[in-house]
């Protein structure tokens, strides 16, 4: 099965009127207030985007992206390539996600923690999408809550973002050849749900 980008909708672009990242991060990091305020309106919209598709659930994802522009805006000075601050930011978006993830998956194995909703389908496939999209979107979120956190961020990224391997390595932080098991792992459960259309997730 080839990659095929399932979204609802573009994936949300940053606003790029007015300085560029590179200015923005440099006066940022001299402690210009307004470019950290810029930098967060610039980057708001797609960081609450893809928290969304990674978790398929809303109720964390306020803290979570003010969890993730709080680490970006403390850690500026570790970013060797200002003008790179966008890549940086989604990755400091997916392994915050992935961390929460565990922290869930530890709890739930305890029997703690809130009970998880089911994962809305419908709030995150359009209904303008084709037909074969729409089913492999469903499939894609039915499968989510029984795969391992590093699966399902690597199958939301490859299948929902369209994120190339090297890319899916870059945002989890692991080798080039652990992304690839991982998607191709992945890939075999999202085979096995398409063949299997039932409401049910994947053991």
């Amino acid at each position: 099965m080839g990659p095929v980008q399932v979204v609802r909708s573009p994936p949300a672009a940053p606003d790029s009127s007015g300085p560029s990242d590179g200015a923005l991060v440099v006066a940022a990091r001299d402690g210009e207030p307004w470019a950290r305020e810029a930098l967060f309106r610039r980057y708001a919209r797609m960081v609450f985007a893809l928290a969304y598709r990674l978790l398929g659930r809303d109720h964390e994802i306020d803290d979570l992206a003010q969890d993730c522009f709080t680490q970006a805006l403390a850690s500026l000075h570790r970013l060797e390539d200002p003008q790179a601050f966008g890549g940086w930011l989604t990755a400091i978006v997916v392994r915050t996600a992935h961390k929460l993830l565990r922290r869930r998956g530890v709890a739930a194995r305890l029997g703690l923690g809130r009970r998880q909703e089911p994962i809305d389908t419908e709030a995150l496939v359009s209904r303008s999408a084709p037909a074969d999209v729409q089913i492999e979107l469903r499939a894609v979120y039915r499968i989510l809550d029984g795969l391992p956190a590093k699966m399902r961020i690597a199958l939301v990224l490859r299948r929902v973002e369209g994120a190339s391997q090297d890319e899916v390595a870059e945002y989890l932080g692991v080798s080039i050849s652990t992304a690839k098991r991982l998607i191709v792992e992945a890939d075999l459960r999202l085979e096995a749900a398409l063949a299997d259309p039932s409401p049910r997730s994947t053991p």
